[in-house]
């Protein structure tokens, strides 16, 4: 079930339910699989909401909720996007792919109900607040890609997006949606599979200031349960930018939020008014933060601060940030069949550069180095003695 809530004049109210009827946590238990929340996307200038189940779409709007027509019953998507100008729904994985669903996305015009074939990406799409340009993963169990990619209405139609040649590269896989902060010089990304990560990154140098892990690091497998609950206890939905420039905001199981200023490099703590560990944290148009707990509870919070604020998208700062990444990278070309994305891509983890003539060679690592290098040394090492 998702709920629609109306946050105006600093109050929350209710405005209505979606239900996708997917499948409750007792079935797809005894299904094999794992539960999955529906998947939701706003409509960029409307008060429009897209939810996602199994085999519907579903749009809610203040007169009530109706079936898109268009998406296959077949279809079961993860994530789903609006492209900034709003008139295109981007849809993962690919409802017309039964072999390879992942490999593709689907492209749904929400008034005709078509639906086309887009790019592969796979864990939401997030627009840089200076339009222009988003940014999405492409992961694997080995790396994930967080890519970067146009899509504005000077060259072709804003439902394209057309990937950049820089990227950012994470280790393992299991992120969440990159948070763009609203002046659009910080992007942060929240996840990984084995580790409650937090990395955050200037924009546009991707340059990383910020590398930390929630809880206790991963001792390794088989992992003690202890260390599993710890995991479970983080929210991978808990972190925000508000409106003021540089401060990342932190949901904690403990109930309390960490304000994390990126410029001072200092952090204080502060209680949650409900005090129940946080389940779920983001903030509004207007900065405020919403705080959902495990208690049920959800708290609207004012920021005062008296710092000044980025009011609105698309500031000057924002703007100024798009153009000087756009400035110095290239869009990939069209990747032929047989051919890796990655062979066109200018890849950073935020502290080093890799072309890909770098990692097609590199054939050294060290324990400190990340999985993936560790993984692409040892495969390039297996070549070379093979030849």
């Amino acid at each position: 079930m998702v709920h629609i809530w109306d946050c105006g004049a600093g109050q929350l109210r209710e405005l209505g339910s979606v239900s996708t009827e997917s499948s409750g946590y007792d079935e797809a238990v005894d299904r094999g699989g794992a539960w999955e929340t529906p998947a939701v996307a706003w409509h960029p200038h409307e008060p429009q909401l897209m939810v996602a189940g199994e085999g519907r779409v579903v749009r809610w709007s203040p007169a009530g909720p109706a079936d898109l027509n268009g998406p296959p019953r077949t279809a079961c998507y993860r994530s789903l996007a609006f492209s900034p100008d709003g008139r295109t729904l981007w849809a993962t994985p690919s409802s017309g792919d039964e072999d390879n669903p992942w490999d593709s996305s689907d492209v749904l015009d929400p008034v005709s109900g078509a639906v086309g074939s887009g790019p592969r990406w796979d864990t939401g799409i997030a627009e840089h607040p200076g339009g222009g340009l988003v940014a999405t993963l492409r992961s694997d169990q080995g790396a994930t890609y967080v890519l970067f990619a146009r899509v504005d209405h000077e060259t072709a139609p804003a439902a394209a997006m057309r990937v950049l040649r820089r990227a950012l590269i994470l280790d393992v896989d299991g992120y969440e949606t990159p948070v763009f902060s609203a002046d659009g010089r910080h992007l942060a990304v929240r996840g990984n599979a084995y580790d409650n990560s937090l990395e955050v990154f200037a924009f546009p140098s991707l340059r990383r200031v910020l590398a930390t892990t929630l809880g206790e690091p991963s001792p390794g497998y088989p992992y003690p349960q202890e260390w599993l609950d710890g995991m479970r206890a983080w929210s991978r939905q808990n972190i925000a930018f508000g409106a003021r420039p540089g401060v990342l905001w932190v949901g904690t199981p403990t109930g309390t939020l960490i304000e994390v200023d990126l410029e001072t490099e200092t952090a204080a703590v502060h209680d949650v008014p409900a005090g129940s560990p946080v389940s779920g944290l983001g903030s509004t148009a207007a900065g405020e933060l919403v705080v959902a707990g495990t208690g049920g509870d959800l708290v609207l919070l004012p920021v005062r601060s008296d710092s000044p604020k980025i009011r609105g998208p698309h500031s000057d700062t924002a703007r100024a940030a798009v153009t000087a990444f756009l400035d110095a990278t290239s869009e990939v070309p069209e990747v032929p069949e047989g051919d890796d994305l990655e062979n066109h891509l200018v890849v950073t983890d935020g502290t080093r550069t890799w072309e890909s003539d770098d990692l097609a060679t590199v054939d050294t690592a060290t324990a400190a180095d990340p999985t993936w290098l560790r993984l692409r040394a040892a495969v390039n090492n297996a070549r070379d003695q093979g030849n």
